[in-house]
């Protein structure tokens, strides 16, 4: 794991050192989980993004961060005893490709598409994120749909598949 991180650090290192006329923004998200994200209360994290303009309306880049999704205590009743337990957080740094359309001068559409690098248990998986959003010169606030596919190993050695997903509310600054 420790070669994946440091092979991301170096692809985005590279890509900045290189870039001419792109745009460095840096920004936070928080969100609810749905789907069979029963364990989880809410997901937050941050981003960082480098985009290149490759068209008119259209940029290309990189994106990374940290999101962790909040464990939270549920009880089950078990033939009339209540017994309450809290799930263990589940955190992921992204590396993604990362895309933004204008659609106008105010509104975009985008996607992440990459790997979530798992934090903890687990051994990270397939992330996507479809985003539509408001823009300007120096902001971004978006809604997304963020889905991460991972698996986890049991007490008894076998590979288990997991998914998380949330509706998150984001925020950017652009520099």
């Amino acid at each position: 794991m420790k070669k994946i991180i440091l092979a991301a650090i170096a692809v985005l290192g590279f890509s900045f050192a290189n870039a001419q006329e792109g745009k460095f923004k840096v920004g936070a998200h928080a969100g609810l989980p749905i789907g069979g994200s029963d364990f989880y209360s809410v997901n937050i994290g941050v981003d960082a993004s480098y985009m290149w303009k490759v068209a008119d309306k259209f940029t290309l880049g990189a994106i990374t961060g940290y999101s962790t999704y909040l464990g939270k205590t549920n009880t089950v009743n078990f033939m009339g005893v209540s017994v309450s337990y809290k799930s263990n957080n589940a955190s992921f740094i992204p590396i993604a490709a990362t895309g933004q359309y204008s659609l106008s001068d105010k509104f975009f559409v985008g996607a992440d598409l990459g790997y979530a690098i798992s934090v903890g248990e687990g051994t990270g998986g397939f992330l996507y994120q479809p985003k539509f959003g408001y823009q300007n010169e120096k902001i971004e606030l978006y809604m997304g749909y963020k889905d991460i596919s991972y698996t986890t190993t049991t007490d008894h050695g076998f590979s288990k598949a997991n998914g998380i997903s949330s509706l998150n509310l984001g925020f950017k600054y652009k520099f």
